[in-house]
């Protein structure tokens, strides 16, 4: 497989936790590995779950009113609960919950209604299954409550259970591969086994032949796409294409008290920190038992939206910006490198100042308004460029969470970035 073009375009992109742990609000898989309650009381949620107001079309309708080009949903955590009704194996909302329907399917479609293109989270461990291997805590038994499988031994010297339960990974993935041809498989849960063990380079194969068109994170041991760094903005941009994830609130999936949201100026805030890094933001939101979206979560996307649509020129289309040092924010750079968009987080006093550039600028504008600003080029020693000075926006000109400006280039961003002359 090779990168598709549409990924590193994206820019943003919506992370959907949902399963049964949305009914008590308890910890995604985690809290009955860590004893935060008993595997059995964990597996009651199943008769909690109803989906009963699961609208997909709603869902479509808030990602793209928030920019997002794809969505990932869990079609299965660690748990080992399918969203889909996998003919593998019965644990799955289809046949076990009172939702009693294929969750999986319903989104795809909706997804494609929309424009969005359709993810599939999928962890490759599974807690619940009796064949797997698990590395758990050593009081995390079956009869300590915990779940039923779970060996400590090598899956090299598991035999016949390995090749069980590798066979039942295999089958759920042309599942969903042949039922619903997602644009991208996002994987989790490689940690515990090496790459050896789970055969990635076999199964990175399979996937070429299931689904061709599928981008493949980089969540298999070396066999994956691109990278997906969790929970920052990483200091040093990751070679090649890379993916933020980030939780909007303390949650990947939805906890009852978990009401600590990030700011929307916090979410554009790393928003264009990341794609000013080439990167796409994968933001998390966790969806109630019953299917619908929590309130504050879909004010923070449409708020997301309406500032990417007032920018939407800096957003889509364009790649990394300036190296660190260079200008005090993230930028990005047009595909022809013929424009720079400057991200201005704070007021700026009397100028806008830039480092390094060779080129003349040609005119220097504040999206949204369309403002054009003065601007001059001050110093410089032979090979040394002067310092592009911009005049500060006026105070109507101010975007209320991030101002961008675009500096119009008289051809391709000509860079310095030595040491100085002298």
């Amino acid at each position: 497989m090779t990168m598709r073009p549409w990924f590193p375009d994206a820019k943003l992109g919506v992370f959907l936790h949902w399963g049964i742990y949305a009914v008590q609000g308890v910890t995604e898989s985690w809290s009955f590995f860590t004893g935060e309650i008993t595997y059995a009381e964990y597996m009651r949620q199943l008769d909690g779950f109803t989906a009963a107001r699961f609208d997909p079309d709603e869902w479509g309708r808030v990602f793209t009113a928030a920019g997002a080009r794809y969505a990932v949903l869990t079609a299965k955590h660690h748990d080992g609960v399918a969203l889909w009704d996998s003919a593998a194996g019965d644990l799955n909302v289809a046949r076990r919950t009172p939702a009693g329907r294929d969750l999986v399917g319903e989104y795809v479609r909706a997804m494609r209604r929309h424009g969005v293109k359709v993810g599939l989270y999928f962890s490759h461990l599974d807690w619940s299954h009796p064949d797997y291997i698990a590395a758990r805590p050593h009081d995390q038994d079956p009869e300590g409550g915990g779940p039923p499988g779970g060996h400590e031994e090598s899956a090299l010297d598991r035999g016949e259970h390995w090749e069980r339960f590798l066979a039942f990974h295999r089958a759920q993935l042309r599942e969903l591969a042949d039922r619903y041809g997602p644009d991208l498989f996002w994987f989790d849960g490689q940690w515990e086994l090496d790459e050896r063990q789970w055969r990635m380079a076999e199964l990175r194969d399979l996937l070429t032949a299931w689904a061709p068109q599928a981008v493949l994170n980089g969540r298999m041991l070396g066999h994956g796409d691109y990278a997906t760094p969790e929970q920052g903005v990483p200091i040093a941009r990751p070679e090649g294409p890379w993916e933020l994830c980030l939780t909007m609130n303390d949650s990947w999936g939805h906890r009852h008290a978990d009401h600590n949201h990030k700011s929307l100026r916090q979410i554009i805030r790393v928003f264009t920190e990341t794609i000013g890094a080439d990167g796409n933001l994968l933001l998390a939101i966790g969806p109630r038992e019953d299917g619908t979206l929590v309130p504050e979560q879909v004010e923070r996307m449409e708020g997301l939206g309406d500032w990417i649509r007032r920018h939407e020129e800096a957003v889509y289309g364009t790649g990394a910006g300036l190296p660190h040092g260079h200008h005090y924010g993230p930028s990005t750079l047009s595909a022809d490198r013929r424009t720079l968009y400057l991200t201005l987080f704070d007021v700026p006093r009397e100028f806008v100042a830039v480092r390094g550039i060779r080129n003349a600028v040609r005119v220097a504008r504040v999206l949204g308004s369309g403002r054009e600003l003065a601007h001059r080029t001050v110093g410089g020693f032979q090979e040394v460029p002067g310092v592009l000075y911009l005049d500060a926006p006026g105070e109507a000109d101010l975007d209320p969470y991030a101002t961008v400006i675009a500096v119009e280039l008289d051809g391709e961003l000509d860079l310095y970035t030595g040491a100085g002359h002298g």
